[in-house]
Parts: structure tokens; C-alpha cells; sequence
């Protein structure tokens, strides 16, 4: 049900910051610790699970709007999520392999 904005006290504008500004250009990272890092946590804080259903819901689409900033690598593991960082001076080949642009 829609809300007046009346009743808030505190309005501001949407903004989200570029992924250079949340992640560390030499780590990689999975999504549950990117969804914490976007939103000032630390990545390894314990979450309850509809916290961090939460803040996937925020990290995912803006994952996704940033794509160009980022690479990706295999889970070690079919039971381990993927790792996600920075794509600086990196970029992927038409097989996949990883170069190095520098």
C-alpha cells in the first residue's frame, strides 16, 4: 500500500556508488560479501538469512548495471559460490581465458 511521503521525516535522493569505491582492486569476492561491502559492512559479518536475502536484492541489479567493472572466476567447488572483482587491466578472451591489458 502506498505511502504519503508526508509521513517520512527523511527523504534522499537514490544514489549508488561505482565499484571501485566499495572493493579492493587486488581481492576477489563473493556476492554475499559484496551485498555486505555495498552496504558499509564488513564481508565476513554474520547475517540472519533474511537480512542477507535483503542485501542481495540491492548487490545483484547493481552488479548487474556495473558488469563492465568486474570479472569473474569459477568456484573452486560446485557447492562454493563464484568470485567477482575489479576488472582492472583485465579482460576476458572470446574462450573465457583471462589477459592481462597493461
Amino acid at each position: 500500500m502506498p505511502v504519503p511521503k508526508s509521513e517520512f521525516d527523511d527523504l534522499r535522493s537514490l544514489e549508488f556508488r561505482d565499484p571501485d569505491e566499495v572493493l579492493d582492486e587486488d581481492e576477489m569476492y563473493t556476492v554475499y560479501e559484496i551485498a555486505r561491502l555495498f552496504q558499509g559492512l564488513e564481508p565476513g559479518q554474520e547475517l540472519d538469512p533474511a537480512t542477507e536475502d535483503i542485501l542481495l536484492d540491492w548487490a545483484v541489479p547493481w552488479m548487474l548495471d556495473n558488469s563492465d567493472a568486474f570479472v569473474f572466476a569459477e568456484p573452486a567447488d560446485d557447492n562454493e559460490p563464484g568470485h567477482y572483482g575489479l576488472a582492472v587491466g583485465e579482460t576476458a578472451d572470446e574462450d573465457g581465458s583471462e589477459t592481462d591489458d597493461e
